[in-house]
């Protein structure tokens, strides 16, 4: 296993992390197996929100994280765990954003879920421009301050929002955030413009969610064969699959294909190697479902793609900007 700073913090972390969003994943045992199996690999990164559950499901809302308190008894002390607050969790008009209210009463609900007294990366969901920056970064350094938190985190921000944030912060004396998470792969290569200069600049970390491409680059799919029975999109979205898997995103699955089968390895793989294989990324997310799928993507870390195959991945994907996140794909709810 590699570890590496998280971001700008000195802590250490595996470069792969496994995330517990279970959107195909409606067993309690199966998610202890799969969070144990990438302990037992050397994994130490975990990231969870206050809205993950089983299945992707609101019912289930915080169901991984009270899965990932059961599993870490005995050993918390070994694990870097990331939550995240921001999205809604209830129909309330205090039941989500970026409020002092909001954070201080959702990690409250977070640390008891976790059977914890400490967050080691708390993160800000998605941008929330209803609150001032002032009001959600001086919540934030406060828990820091209290010790619930060490570390503070964005996801889903631009460049430029994760520079403002950082102004705002030195501002009020407030701990900077280390890392910023958001979507990064084969097909979608936004984060290359501006992300990647930035974070090399300020030293900001960045973790790679969607490796796969929310799947596409699984190896379960091919333009051919779209299963009806896919854990996450089922047969109603078989013609959104079909759309995407048309022209270049066909044309980079099978580059794909093609250096795997050189490697002796499988397609996601190597999509999620040539995510590790750009220094500016720090950490790819795995959001395995099953103990085998961990296993899987743990074998990334063990292939070395040639200069030549980071070239013709490069190439064939150059440009591509699909932002496949889940969103464009949730169920009408």
């Amino acid at each position: 296993m590699q570890y590496v700073n998280f971001g700008t913090g000195g802590v250490k972390v595996s470069r792969v992390a496994l995330g517990l969003g279970f959107r195909g994943q409606p067993d309690a045992n199966a998610g202890e197996r799969a969070i144990l199996t990438a302990l037992d690999g050397g994994l130490n990164l975990i990231d969870c929100a206050n809205v993950y559950g089983y299945m992707d499901d609101r019912a289930n809302i915080g169901s991984s994280e009270q899965l990932l308190g059961k599993v870490l008894k005995g050993r918390r002390d070994d694990v870097v765990i990331t939550s995240k607050v921001r999205s809604p969790i209830g129909p309330g008009p205090n039941d989500e954003g970026s409020s002092r209210y909001h954070i201080m009463r959702e990690v409250e609900r977070s640390l008891k879920r976790l059977q914890t007294d400490r967050i080691d990366v708390y993160l800000l969901h998605h941008i929330d421009e209803t609150v001032s920056q002032e009001e959600q970064f001086r919540a934030l350094d406060d828990l820091v301050r209290d010790g619930k938190i060490r570390y503070v985190g964005v996801c889903n921000h631009q460049a430029w929002e994760v520079a403002n944030a950082l102004h705002v912060q030195s501002q009020l004396s407030a701990q900077p955030l280390i890392t910023v998470q958001n979507p990064y792969s084969l097909l979608n290569r936004t984060l290359e413009d501006e992300m990647f200069p930035f974070a090399r600049a300020s030293g900001v970390g960045i973790m790679a969610y969607s490796p796969l491409a929310v799947g596409l680059l699984s190896g379960a799919y091919t333009p051919e064969t779209i299963p009806d029975d896919s854990l996450l999109w089922g047969s109603r979205r078989r013609g959104i699959f079909a759309d995407v898997l048309r022209g270049r995103a066909a044309d980079v699955l099978a580059k794909v294909r093609e250096v795997a089968d050189a490697h002796g390895a499988t397609v996601a793989q190597i999509a999620q190697a040539w995510v590790l294989s750009h220094p500016e990324i720090t950490v790819s997310i795995s959001g395995a479902d099953t103990a085998d799928q961990v296993k899987e993507n743990l074998g990334a870390l063990e292939i070395e793609l040639t200069a030549e195959q980071v070239s013709e991945l490069d190439e064939v994907s150059r440009g591509l900007r699909m932002v496949l996140d889940g969103s464009d794909f949730e169920d009408d709810r």
